[in-house]
């Protein structure tokens, strides 16, 4: 009786393009920029605000500055000395491209550049593969990242073996030393701050006692603290003759106050996980290292990805706090430059900021937008 009945389909119904006012710009713009009152207002304000400063950003940082030259004399107005019409006012680049390579390796022997460009282009060709989820072999490549290369790049970079000239830190500034800060103490941190995170949960009284003691005393005071007693006052519990160098005593300063941070955010994941799954590992009959490493940790890490990137930001961030060690990262070597008498002028100082910031900007942002990413492939909310 059923073939009879006019209302019952009895074939599906093909698939339809998406209405337009959803797929088109105009049903974006309503959707995104124009779905209330108040958003509509907001969207105004931010055009208006864009028209108003865009103009005058784009002409200052690009039409109007200043791409070459040899000497401040390129950068100043005809009543300043130079041969720009008065009046002018625009970004130095040329200031920027003659301290280019300061700004990326600090004093650093120019004969000797190889050196640290090679980390790099092995750093980048360790690291790409390993950000790539379908490139084969992530355990090998860790390895070669985490383990081999620390290892290589000190031989490099220090040198006095295999050949190399010796090349003391205090030469080492800009881009380099800031990466080099950031990466190892990402690399201590995040493992040290999981195993101080499980000490703050473990049952054993010392083991606890001592992982709260270590974490809240480290987090109660500024990583400038950390800096300055690290540089000034280790040297006096030491004996003389018997003195750590200044960059490893910044690392492992920068290390111990990020793991501190890192626990934290590990430990409020470990929270997070339910009763459940501890209780389901335990049925299985997993111990208590099986059940952390395939169980608990996996969840926990996945629930805590944006602060974990977040900790890793402010850390990029915070390694211009060496320079009250004497240690000049990019920050720190572009403030120094401004003292320099042959690049002297009005815009050279906010040119050498913005070029600081801008790059600053670059690395974070990546990190960023690749944490976004892991995130979007770890989600699992849409699986029953």
């Amino acid at each position: 009786m059923a073939e009879n009945l006019s209302y019952v389909r009895d074939h599906f119904i093909a698939a339809e393009q998406p209405p337009m006012s959803d797929s088109s710009v105009i049903g974006w713009m309503r959707k995104n920029l124009f779905s209330s009152w108040t958003d509509s207002a907001m969207t105004a304000i931010a055009v208006a605000a864009l028209l108003y400063l865009l103009p005058g950003a784009i002409d200052w940082l690009f039409l109007s500055a200043v791409w070459a030259g040899a000497d401040r004399t390129a950068c100043l107005t005809v009543d300043q000395g130079g041969t720009l019409p008065s009046g002018w006012s625009g970004a130095c680049w040329a200031y920027v491209g003659d301290r280019f390579v300061q700004f990326m390796f600090g004093s650093y022997p120019r004969d000797q550049l190889w050196r640290p460009l090679l980390v790099v282009g092995m750093f980048v060709a360790l690291l790409v593969p390993l950000l790539i989820p379908k490139v084969p072999r992530k355990g090998l490549n860790a390895i070669l990242l985490l383990v081999a290369l620390p290892i290589v790049s000190y031989f490099l970079l220090i040198g006095g073996r295999f050949g190399l000239s010796h090349i003391e830190t205090t030469l080492w500034g800009g881009l380099m030393v800031t990466l080099i800060l950031s990466f190892v103490g990402i690399v201590i941190s995040l493992p040290a701050g999981i195993l101080l995170a499980l000490g703050r949960r473990s049952q054993m009284p010392v083991v606890r006692s001592a992982s709260i003691a270590f974490i809240e005393l480290i987090r109660g005071v500024p990583l400038i603290t950390v800096l300055f007693m690290a540089s000034v006052l280790l040297p006096l519990f030491l004996e003389p003759g018997n003195n750590i160098d200044k960059f490893l005593r910044a690392l492992i300063g920068v290390a111990i106050f990020a793991s501190a941070y890192m626990a934290e955010v590990i430990r409020g994941g470990l929270q997070a996980i339910p009763r459940g799954q501890y209780e389901a590992a335990d049925a299985l009959g997993l111990n208590y290292f099986h059940k952390m490493t395939f169980v608990v940790l996996p969840q926990a890490i996945k629930l805590v990805i944006p602060g974990i990137v977040n900790t890793f930001i402010g850390m990029f961030k915070d390694t211009s706090l060496v320079t009250i060690i004497s240690m000049y990262d990019l920050l720190g070597i572009v403030k120094a430059s401004f003292g320099d008498s042959g690049w002297i002028t009005p815009v050279t100082p906010l040119t050498g900021l913005i070029f600081a910031g801008f790059t600053f900007w670059l690395f974070c942002f990546g990190m960023s937008r690749y944490s976004a990413f892991v995130e979007r492939r770890l989600d699992t909310s849409h699986k029953r």
